[in-house]
């Protein structure tokens, strides 16, 4: 007997009965629900642990427990399992999986330090631990931890820094461009006043006005005599 051998016994799984054909049928009309209330609407008590509308049991038991979304699973590799690969070559992931020594399915590469290593081996892992690493070391190998992969906010954070850098760039340049034209407008401006300067100095100078002679003074007025 074996899983694939199991099935049902005979009578067990029965065809959906098709309810709502008319009268006649059995379950017409009403379909079996009977006449208004709840139970007799459509689209409602369709899930699973329904209790009448009570706080269902799913919901009453206590929450506990988190699940990071953002977790990274690293494949696993002893340092005494690289004296399977040639001397001097380069050890990742890929090479790993390629070899047989690790199942590739995880985000990276860890490094632990069980064993001895009889090769020298450039290892490129996202983590090494102290005891691997010292063993790598003392064999002639070295060892390179790979940068971490960008994250979705890392992403958008880098994104909005380039746009403010662009926005600041844009008003430095602005600020520059309105510092010229105002240096220019003031050079303009000083240009055109010495050339006034110039221009009135360039003209002849007007005669001095000569002194008018003193009018002479008007003979006074003889009185009028009385009329007799």
């Amino acid at each position: 007997m074996s899983l694939s051998q199991l099935k049902a016994p005979k009578g067990a799984n029965r065809e959906r009965r098709r309810v709502g054909r008319g009268q006649a049928s059995g379950l017409g009309k009403t379909a079996g629900r009977g006449g208004k209330g709840q139970k007799a609407r459509s689209g409602n008590m369709r899930f699973e642990g329904f209790e009448g509308g009570q706080m269902p049991l799913q919901r009453r038991l206590p929450k506990f427990g988190f699940t990071n979304v953002f977790r990274r699973e690293l494949e696993e590799v002893q340092v005494s399992r690289l004296d399977g690969l040639p001397a001097g070559s380069v050890v990742d992931l890929a090479v790993l999986k390629s070899s047989g020594l690790a199942r590739g399915n995880g985000d990276g590469l860890v490094v632990l330090g069980k064993g001895e290593l009889k090769n020298g081996y450039t290892v490129k892992a996202d983590r090494v631990t102290a005891g691997a690493r010292a063993v790598i070391e003392k064999a002639g190998g070295t060892v390179e931890i790979l940068p971490r992969p960008q994250t979705m906010y890392d992403k958008q954070k880098a994104a909005t820094a380039a746009v403010d850098a662009e926005k600041r760039a844009a008003r430095a340049a602005k600020k520059t461009a309105r510092a010229g034209e105002k240096a220019a407008k003031a050079e303009a401006k000083a240009a055109k006043v010495e050339g006034k300067g110039e221009e009135k100095a360039a003209k002849a100078p007007k005669a001095e006005k000569q002194d008018k002679a003193p009018k002479p003074p008007k003979p006074e007025k003889k009185p009028k005599e009385p009329t007799e």
